[in-house]
């Protein structure tokens, strides 16, 4: 077979073995500027804007990528030399794969290699929206207080080199300042990040830091730029070697990265856009006037369940998600705490079956095609059980409700914190706090476990609840002295019997 380099060029002849875009990519303008362009990315929006300019004549709403970050070196260079091209493999629940070319990045940016660009780009007349996913730990908030982090090098580094930036607030704060010196229309700013209230959060924090940087520009955001909620949802884990190969092997293409994920998808937008959009309902998107019941439901439930997965499967020594909730132990245990724990919470839910949903999770977790990688998903938990797992602590506090499965999984992720698994072998840790959660760990782990809860940027006052502490040592102790999967059983045992 005839292998052929993905790119251009070779756009023709590979359109014979797979989908390719049928639009002319060299008709398209930019419309929107993404910053942050990984796997996520990359099977979610430009998906659906793929599809649009696929399904329509619509020319202008073609996407500029920007690698924002020193270490999106490989990423840049890679889809710079694809042409922006690259493959979308859907594994399908039934093992089959679906293999298309998406197109919709017809640009690309490597922001430390020249920010001005960046800059200049985003201030342009036709570019209407920025996106971002730039993951929940690029916001630069703290998690306990909500408070913006202006300590951090990053941010006094920007402020005192604004014409240079390295955080995504610097390039859009001399972006918008740009725009308004020109007289240009507003734009807007949309999250596609994993937190609740995301365009809240965008707001937020941007305005905190243009109060610091440039304040005259305040007025101007807050009358011209709108930062709409979204929720979004489709399991993207990080591509293999393997995928790249099994491309290559079955249909002669070569493509340096490949992003791999799974058949299903949402995206869920509050309808607030200061300059035009893409009619992305057009291929399935939902344009809503309140996203938040949405995305406090896949919080709360799929990103949680993740996590839960995620630290339970790490320290039994799995190494993928399907592998952890097709143990029957940790599957009931997560269903027991969606149902018990999480599910309570969301009473304010309307037309929505919580209990099918929770089905397809579990399906969709137990695809054996995706092998969704266990260090992948517990990357950066100081970041995410603020977001995922906490709220739901909090709320069931609030109302004296159980929070000993929630307090087993934080218990878990202490002892994960250590840093090596049941079989005594080492565990990858990829987090930002990563020193300072092993100290803790290390701390906990001498006959006091309460001592992980003191690290108050993660929990806040979480250790004065003393329902929730007293759980938490429990199990604790229990997960040191018989391993997760008889502390599991134990608690599954105690659940069904109470039912």
């Amino acid at each position: 077979m005839t292998t052929y380099t993905l790119n251009q060029e070779n756009l023709n002849a590979i359109s014979e073995r797979v989908s390719t875009p049928k639009y002319n990519r060299t008709q398209l303008t930019t419309g929107i500027v993404h910053i942050g362009i990984g796997g996520f990315h990359r099977a979610h929006e430009a998906f659906y804007t793929d599809q649009l300019l696929h399904d329509t004549s619509i020319t202008n709403w073609a996407i500029c990528g920007v690698a924002l970050l020193p270490h999106d070196t490989k990423i840049y260079q890679t889809l710079k030399a694809q042409d922006g091209l690259y493959t979308l493999m859907v594994k399908e629940f039934d093992g089959s794969l679906s293999k298309r070319v998406i197109g919709a990045i017809t640009e690309l940016l490597f922001a430390p290699e020249d920010p001005s660009k960046v800059i200049e780009k985003i201030a342009s007349p036709e570019v209407k929206i920025v996106t971002l996913t730039i993951t929940e730990g690029g916001y630069n908030y703290n998690e306990a207080t909500g408070a913006f982090d202006d300590k951090n090098p990053s941010i006094l580094y920007d402020i005192a080199h604004p014409t240079q930036p390295k955080t995504v607030f610097g390039y859009l704060t001399q972006a918008l300042k740009l725009r308004q010196q020109k007289g240009l229309k507003g734009i807007t700013i949309q999250s596609c990040d994993n937190i609740q209230g995301n365009g809240d959060m965008t707001k937020q924090m941007l305005l905190s830091y243009v109060k610091l940087a440039d304040p005259a520009l305040i007025p101007w955001i807050e009358q011209r730029v709108a930062f709409p909620n979204s929720m979004v949802d489709r399991i993207t884990p990080a591509t293999t070697a393997a995928d790249i190969e099994q491309l290559k092997t079955e249909e002669g293409i070569v493509d340096a990265w490949p992003v791999v994920c799974e058949p299903f998808k949402q995206w869920v937008i509050e309808d607030q856009f200061s300059n035009g959009r893409p009619l992305w309902e057009v291929v399935g998107a939902q344009f809503v006037k309140d996203v938040e019941p949405y995305e406090k439901m896949k919080l709360s439930l799929l990103n949680a369940g993740h996590s839960v997965l995620g630290i339970l499967g790490a320290l039994v020594g799995y190494t993928t998600i399907d592998e952890a909730v097709n143990d029957k132990n940790i599957n009931a245990f997560l269903e027991h705490y969606l149902k018990q724990e999480v599910v309570p919470t969301l009473s304010d839910l309307e037309n929505v079956d919580l209990e099918a949903y929770i089905a397809s999770l579990l399906q969709r977790f137990g695809n054996v095609s995706i092998k969704d990688q266990i260090d992948r998903i517990c990357s950066e938990s100081s970041a995410k059980f603020p977001i995922f797992i906490l709220p739901t602590v909090k709320a069931n506090l609030k109302l004296s409700r159980q929070t000993e499965l929630a307090a087993f999984v934080v218990a878990a992720w202490a002892i994960y914190s250590l840093g090596t698994n049941e079989k005594d072998e080492h565990l990858n840790i990829k987090d930002a706090l990563k020193d300072t959660l092993h100290k803790q760990a290390e701390l906990a782990s001498q006959n006091h476990p309460e001592y992980f809860l003191e690290i108050e940027s993660v929990f806040g006052n979480l250790k004065t609840y003393k329902p929730f502490v007293d759980a938490y040592v429990k199990a604790y102790k229990t997960i040191t002295k018989k391993g997760v999967i008889i502390a599991v059983q134990n608690i599954n045992l105690s659940q069904i019997n109470s039912i």
